[in-house]
């Protein structure tokens, strides 16, 4: 899926940002709406004397995870300041829980910027900033964005699944976007639990995917599909294969 990146700005129909200020917002480099760095990429639109004010994931999150290798990926100087993770010692800003929480922060707070996964955008009514990627380009996060993003990963997925593919090549492709994980015993120890557990992830994988798009998110490749199919055929109930 995409990780949206949300703002609060009365008037403002459309931002546009690239990596490198993105990470200098975060950095607490970029105080304000109307920084020379922020007009320079809005050609066209009035930004107000606004202060910035950051908000991010106070909780351990995958969506964290991608958004700080994005940020690493596209700045020198947050990777060797900040790096990246799943939690990370954030420069500035406050800390919300959930998804929900920053969505909320973000609505609540004017001049407020924020990310999570794009469904609390659109079911929040959010604004989210227009992203420039790799090649130039500036794309409004989407699935289909997700999906181009993901083209490259798939043809290259190592065998545990565990793939990364921020700041992706491609016109076409929204920079911040990543797979959702899901993380499981290899070996369920209670067979009949594991069994369902099985069942779900099988669905998910497969049948489920249909519905991806109407959540806002991107259905998986189908190399995807079936590398993920192999993982899960490779768990064992009570010590015994499925």
């Amino acid at each position: 899926g995409a990780v949206s990146v949300g703002y609060n700005l009365k008037g403002v129909a459309n931002v546009k940002l690239d990596g490198a200020t993105l990470a200098g917002i975060y950095l607490g480099t970029i105080k304000t709406w109307n920084d020379p760095k922020i007009v320079a990429l809005n050609a066209g639109t009035t930004l107000p004397n606004t202060p910035i004010a950051v908000v991010y994931r106070s909780d351990g999150s995958g969506t964290s995870y991608i958004y700080t290798n994005y940020l690493a990926a596209v700045s020198p100087e947050w990777k060797s300041q900040v790096g990246s993770g799943t939690t990370v010692k954030w420069p500035v800003g406050i800390g919300a829980n959930g998804s929900p929480g920053v969505a909320g922060q973000v609505s609540q707070t004017p001049g407020a910027i924020g990310y999570f996964e794009l469904a609390y955008a659109k079911q929040n009514n959010i604004s989210s900033v227009t992203m420039q990627n790799q090649a130039g380009k500036f794309v409004d996060p989407s699935s289909d964005g997700a999906s181009a993003a993901a083209a490259g990963a798939a043809a290259n997925m190592p065998p545990d699944g565990k793939a990364l593919f921020v700041n992706a090549p491609g016109d076409a492709t929204y920079p911040i976007s990543g797979f959702s994980w899901v993380l499981v015993f290899q070996n369920q120890a209670d067979a009949a639990k594991g069994q369902a557990v099985i069942a779900l992830l099988k669905y998910v994988v497969t049948t489920g995917q249909a519905n991806a798009t109407t959540l806002f998110y991107a259905p998986l490749p189908p190399s995807v599909q079936a590398l993920d199919m192999k993982l899960i055929g490779s768990m064992t109930l009570a010590g015994k294969a499925q």
